[in-house]
């Protein structure tokens, strides 16, 4: 399902007359249908700037980064063009961010049913009936019902962050990139991502995520790397 191969990424930093910073050297990762792989070590050796390489808001260095895509082709992210990855996003890789963004005036209900609602082609029931599959992952999520009308920029932390699981979830894409999830949840809701993620790795779907809490890691791993092993001796 993903296949990264040789990939490296270096920053420059402009302000600091033009200074380079390697951040991965030659990460080799594959990962296939029904695996969730976790990203393993401390802060500052990548993690999540691997995630970003794979959802394509970084452009890698070198090296190649496949995915095969909803519709059965295999696209290289390092040569895709801007259509293309919008395309990617949309149909093939989820990716459940750290924070939630959106527009601020819309409900909690529709921010959380766009992903579908952009499949309905402006019909009523198809539409109708994403905001239904909505509703029942706002249940499942715990936000409780007089929220789903109000816009979740006024929502607490772990609500937004509920919101933005959701959101990213609710869809079953091929691929699902995970960057602390579970952040700011409390328990029983942390125990509900943990089985949403159960339920995407039993459906087929290749998983990638940081996980600080270690018994969330523990929990949904199949299989963990180490990113240290991706930093370049220089």
């Amino acid at each position: 399902m993903l296949h990264m191969k040789q990939v490296s990424k270096r920053f420059t930093l402009h302000n600091q007359n033009g200074a380079e910073l390697q951040v991965l050297h030659q990460v080799d990762l594959s990962v296939g249908a029904g695996e969730c792989v976790v990203l393993d070590g401390p802060s500052g050796m990548g993690k999540s700037t691997l995630l970003k390489l794979i959802y394509a808001n970084y452009r890698a260095t070198s090296g190649q980064i496949e995915v095969r895509q909803a519709s059965g082709g295999v696209l290289d992210l390092t040569q895709a063009t801007p259509r293309e990855l919008v395309r990617m996003r949309r149909d093939t890789v989820g990716y459940v961010s750290q924070f939630l963004r959106v527009i601020p005036r819309v409900s909690a209900l529709d921010v959380v049913a766009e992903p579908l609602i952009e499949d309905a082609a402006d019909q009523p029931e198809a539409i109708e009936a994403a905001r239904a599959q909505a509703r029942v992952w706002l249940t499942r999520l715990r936000i409780p019902e007089r929220l789903w009308h109000l816009p979740p920029a006024t929502f607490s932390g772990g609500e937004q962050q509920r919101i933005n699981i959701a959101r990213n979830m609710i869809k079953p894409r091929p691929i699902l990139l995970l960057d602390e999830p579970t952040a700011s949840l409390d328990a029983a809701n942390t125990q509900t991502v943990i089985d949403l993620i159960h339920e995407a790795v039993g459906r087929g779907a290749a998983l990638v995520g940081i996980f600080h809490d270690a018994h969330v890691g523990a929990a949904v791993a199949t299989r963990r790397i180490d990113v240290a092993q991706f930093r370049s001796a220089a």
